[in-house]
């Protein structure tokens, strides 16, 4: 085999981080303070702000009355309490990035502002951020080693699923060291060095930064939720019902704060429904939402429903229908052909309740399943959807198609012949 393309790759680090924090600075305008203020008439009050009654905030010494709130504070990196983590955590927080342009620790809120490649980083977490960014800075060329407790990633996925984003993880030149129990975290010439335990083995490494990715807490803190009557944890955050109202029955909560799914598009769908509940008198559920989410690592993983572990333990019957890429002539054109669409619907019937999309464009092809699970459109009618050719969202309707031969049953097939013979 030779290769198509010869030649040294060399990456500007700074210039790709520079293009990042440009665009992000773009995508942020949606959400600007101003744009509130000046396009949607809305009063914006900039400060901290803590409840001091049960209808009352007081925002940068000025007391705010209101008939209803909502709190949407979010949530914050999760740093596990390791031996060192805490203290070199709030080290790193305080560094000034020109003296020091690696900080030993990094989160998804720092880690975007580095301008200087580490050469060797190491990721704490095996969930969507984790495997993201260990993916993206190992092809940018920093050596990356991923840490986890447990032996396998993306624990909410189906494991061969997840195994097929790891696999490729691996040919990219991620390392991963799971099955670790961490022993200590602590300041090394280098950068960090970590201690883990496997089975009876002591490891340690040493690398210019760790970037922590362990999940998220609410923020719930210094708010004053007691004063107000709310209810919540530090650990799950406000409670909520599932109209989104709090203890306090003027107050709602969203987001982060107040949800399990911590996604920016689930927050959105929430903010919506609590509009209209805490506004207009409506009653829309959490409950009632369909939430699909997709991991962006290459290649990507969506999802939206249940799994089929979801199915076994609600005592719910499914049947599963698979098409793989490999049988797909655009991800044969492509090259893309690991992975596959998988459906699930309620036996008997083709009500869909859950699917699964590993491959190129996963959380584009989602989309199509989403909708038709909240229109009510069975897995059969799928395949009467005409898709252009070619594409891989055509493995979508190929999964009706499966669906719809398991309805030509032995006697469906005598019927058919009899009318075959009438009709000749």
């Amino acid at each position: 085999h030779i290769p198509a393309i010869k030649g040294e790759v060399t990456v500007d680090f700074a210039q790709v981080m520079r293009r990042m924090r440009a665009i992000r600075a773009q995508i942020a305008e949606n959400d600007s303070a101003q744009r509130f203020a000046d396009n949607l008439g809305v009063d914006v009050y900039l400060g901290f702000a803590r409840f001091t009654a049960k209808s009352a905030v007081v925002v940068n010494n000025q007391t705010l009355e209101f008939a209803s709130a909502v709190v949407a504070t979010g949530s914050s990196p999760h740093i596990p309490q390791i031996p060192g983590l805490p203290e070199l955590y709030q080290q790193a927080r305080h560094t000034n990035l020109e003296h020091n342009p690696i900080p030993p620790v990094l989160t998804n809120e720092s880690v975007f502002n580095l301008t200087t490649q580490p050469k060797v980083m190491g990721v704490m977490g095996t969930g969507p951020i984790g495997m993201e960014l260990a993916q993206a800075f190992q092809r940018l060329g920093t050596r990356v080693i991923v840490f986890g407790r447990s032996p396998d990633i993306l624990a909410k996925e189906d494991a061969d699923l997840a195994s097929m984003v790891k696999s490729s993880m691996e040919r990219d030149g991620v390392e991963f060291q799971l099955k670790s129990e961490y022993r200590s975290v602590r300041q090394c010439e280098q950068g960090v060095e970590l201690c883990v335990a496997q089975d009876d083995t002591t490891l340690t490494f040493q690398m210019d930064t760790i970037l922590i990715a362990a999940g998220r807490s609410p923020n719930v803190t210094d708010m004053g939720l007691d004063l107000a009557g709310v209810s919540y944890s530090a650990t799950r955050g406000v409670t909520v019902d599932d109209t989104f109202q709090t203890s306090n029955p003027n107050i709602f909560a969203v987001g982060d704060v107040a949800s399990n799914f911590k996604f920016t598009h689930v927050a959105d769908a929430s903010a919506r429904a609590v509009v209209r509940n805490a506004l207009f008198f409506g009653k829309e559920k959490f409950s009632q939402l369909i939430i699909p989410w997709t991991t962006f690592t290459d290649p990507e993983i969506a999802h939206v429903g249940m799994y089929e572990t979801d199915a076994y333990e609600r005592g719910t019957d499914i049947s599963t229908f698979e098409k793989r890429f490999s049988e797909n002539d655009r991800a044969i054109c492509e090259g893309h052909t690991d992975g596959l669409v998988r459906i699930h619907v309620k036996k008997g019937t083709d009500t869909i309740v859950g699917a699964s999309i590993v491959g190129q464009n996963a959380g584009n092809m989602i989309s199509e399943i989403t909708l038709a699970m909240n229109a009510g459109v069975g897995l059969g009618q799928l395949a009467s959807v005409i898709h252009p050719y070619p594409t891989m969202a055509d493995a979508v309707r190929a999964c009706g198609d499966m669906y719809n031969r398991t309805r030509l049953t032995v006697p469906v097939r005598k019927i058919f012949r009899q009318v075959l013979r009438f009709k000749i």
